[in-house]
């Protein structure tokens, strides 16, 4: 199967013990549509599986990542890491346009690196001052870490802090 990084983070959420289609589209933020397709995907795929349990109050249904998803969830994470190794060596290294063609060859995965902590928000904010963007440019607003102001040059955001 391949996964598209919305995928990852669903399998993620559930992985991390969220069980609940409610609170998996709540902590992904993914419109209870989308979300209703991907699962059925992930289920397809054998990533997942539903659970129907019998409880006080009638029926509930868990969703559970399988051993398969638990593996392609560990291997994605260690695919993101990989990149913003790279990434960091390249803003280490004050490679400007090499920065720049990885982040727009990589965008796609930055929504994943952020639900994942993958990355450092500090000196992933200083890559963008580096390359003169904002990171708008490159995330969505619902993805952006807590705090990030996407109306400034992101390299200024922890500058300003502690002044």
């Amino acid at each position: 199967m391949d996964t598209e990084p919305k995928d990852i983070i669903v399998l993620g959420a559930i992985q991390a013990g969220i069980k609940k289609f409610d609170k998996i589209q709540k902590m992904t933020q993914i419109e209870p549509e989308e979300l209703n397709s991907i699962l059925e995907q992930l289920e397809k795929s054998v990533f997942i599986r539903v659970v129907e349990k019998n409880g006080l109050l009638g029926n509930k249904i868990e969703i559970m990542v399988t051993g398969k998803g638990s593996k392609e969830v560990d291997k994605q994470v260690h695919d993101l890491q990989t990149k913003w190794n790279l990434m960091s060596t390249l803003y280490k290294t004050q490679d400007k346009e090499g920065l720049k063609q990885y982040m727009d060859d990589n965008k796609s995965f930055f929504p994943m690196m952020i639900f994942f902590g993958v990355m450092n928000i500090e000196m992933f904010s200083m890559m963008f001052g580096m390359i003169d963007m904002k990171m708008s440019n490159y995330v969505p607003t619902e993805n952006m870490p807590e705090g990030e102001d996407s109306s400034r040059n992101e390299g200024e955001f922890y500058e300003d802090v502690g002044s």
